[in-house]
């Protein structure tokens, strides 16, 4: 989960998903078991459906280029 600028809330919860080989899951799914496992403010607004994520040798999330793409053009990475 990644934070994006949001024109209601100034930053709003994305999360990135990949689905493992086989498996279906809807955005609507996922995000009612978010709220159902956590308090609702929590909960990602908007889920994205991705292939791989960018990852370092040792597998760590590289957070800074997946949140890049919906930074750009913004002074600041926080609203």
């Amino acid at each position: 989960m990644i934070g994006v600028p949001s024109e209601k809330w100034g930053e709003t919860i994305l999360a990135l998903v990949v689905l493992a080989p086989g498996e279906s899951a809807s955005e609507a799914e996922l995000i009612a078991w978010c709220k159902d496992k956590a308090a609702g403010y929590k909960a990602p607004t908007v889920i994205e459906f991705r292939d791989d994520l960018a990852r370092t040798a040792t597998g760590k999330l590289q957070k800074f280029k997946l949140r890049q793409p919906y930074w750009e053009g913004q002074d600041r990475q926080v609203n």
